[in-house]
């Protein structure tokens, strides 16, 4: 895919991206097998673990969970009062769109107790087992994996079609929760609305954004302060994620929509 040849020219010393669909590899370049911080693209991995004991039956998505009239829904798509990195609410439930950190935190927190195991064996378990990813969770379930761009890809596939959870599952996942709620999306300002799904971040209209011009409205993923990200774009049915070791900044935003586009014209 001559399209990923554009990370030659960013100014990071080392970057790896790839492209996948749900059977196949597309293309990739750059070093895939060096481990490398995914910093909130964790959350991602994070949130499949949650579904997977949702599933089980573990947790339930609409139990309390957070702050007083919070539910663990709420905690996931960022919409229970939390702050960044603090567990003081500084909204009700359900009013504003806050992205959270702690929020993630305590959603895992709470199928720690339930699993009655460490968050880090029910995610080794649950998700980095199965898919045969070699990364571990080294610190925060919000932002503290660390793993080669295989492992981002072999994530990408499940996300195209889901062996952990059940279709249904993923698709409310990634489905709008809490609809209309105002927020910001970090490095990028105020969202009108900021619509986020079960620990997924939703393209659907927002502008400026980190994916492409070029990627449907039902575009999800999430992207890393260490300038790494994940989208999955079902419309074209292909998953596209980087690794770098250069953090996010206006290089990043020139840069990733201008290589999600070159990749999707090349589908």
């Amino acid at each position: 895919m001559d399209a990923l040849r554009q990370v030659a020219d960013w100014p990071a010393r080392t970057a790896a991206a790839g492209v996948v669909s749900a059977t196949a590899e597309l293309g990739t370049v750059g070093p895939r097998d060096e481990t490398l911080a995914w910093a909130s693209v964790t959350k991602l991995l994070t949130a499949l673990a949650v579904l997977v004991a949702v599933e089980e039956g573990a947790v339930d998505l609409d139990e309390p969970a957070g702050p007083p009239g919070s539910t663990l829904r709420h905690l996931l798509s960022h919409a229970s009062g939390l702050a960044l990195d603090e567990t003081a609410p500084l909204a009700p439930p359900g009013r504003r769109r806050i992205y959270s950190n702690a929020g993630i935190q305590a959603a895992a927190d709470l199928v720690e107790s339930a699993a009655e195991m460490p968050f880090r064996d029910y995610l080794g378990r649950a998700v980095l087992e199965p898919l045969r990813l070699v990364g571990r969770l080294r610190t925060s379930p919000a932002w503290g994996y660390a793993g080669p761009l295989d492992d981002l890809l072999a994530l990408g596939r499940e996300l195209l079609a889901p062996t952990l959870v059940a279709p249904e599952t993923l698709a409310e996942a990634t489905t709008v929760q809490f609809p209309g709620l105002v927020g910001v999306l970090p490095s990028y300002g105020r969202m009108e609305p900021n619509d986020w799904g079960l620990g997924f971040e939703l393209r659907d209209a927002k502008s400026p954004h980190w994916t492409g011009s070029r990627n449907s409205p039902a575009t999800f993923g999430h992207f890393g302060a260490a300038g790494t990200f994940l989208w999955v774009d079902p419309d074209a049915g292909v998953a596209c994620g980087v690794v770098t070791n250069l953090e996010f900044g206006d290089w990043a935003k020139d840069a990733w929509p201008r290589l999600s586009d070159a990749v999707l014209s090349q589908i």
